[in-house]
C-alpha cells in the first residue's frame, strides 16, 4: 500500500455511486504507480485526503474486480 501524490492525481468514480461519495471506490489512471509500474491505483471514496491508503492493483486484478462487481448481484 502506498499513498497518493497530493496534486497530480485525477480520481474517477462510478456513475452509479451516490453524489455524497460515501459508498464507492475511486481509481486513478494518472497515479504515479500506474504511470511507472502499470498498476491501477484504487482508494476508498471516504478517505480522499493526501496520505491516506491507496491500493495498487495489477490491470488483471482491476479487470477481475470490475467484472465481479458488474455481474454479482450481492454487490
Amino acid at each position: 500500500m502506498a499513498t497518493s501524490p497530493p496534486e497530480r492525481t485525477t480520481w474517477h468514480r462510478s456513475t452509479y455511486s451516490g453524489h455524497d461519495g460515501g459508498d464507492c471506490v475511486e481509481w486513478s489512471p494518472t497515479h504515479a504507480e500506474a504511470e511507472v509500474h502499470g498498476k491501477v491505483a484504487v482508494r476508498d471514496s471516504k478517505r480522499t485526503r493526501p496520505g491516506n491508503p491507496v491500493l495498487h492493483l495489477t490491470h488483471q486484478a482491476w479487470t477481475h474486480l470490475v467484472d465481479w462487481t458488474a455481474t454479482d448481484t450481492r454487490v
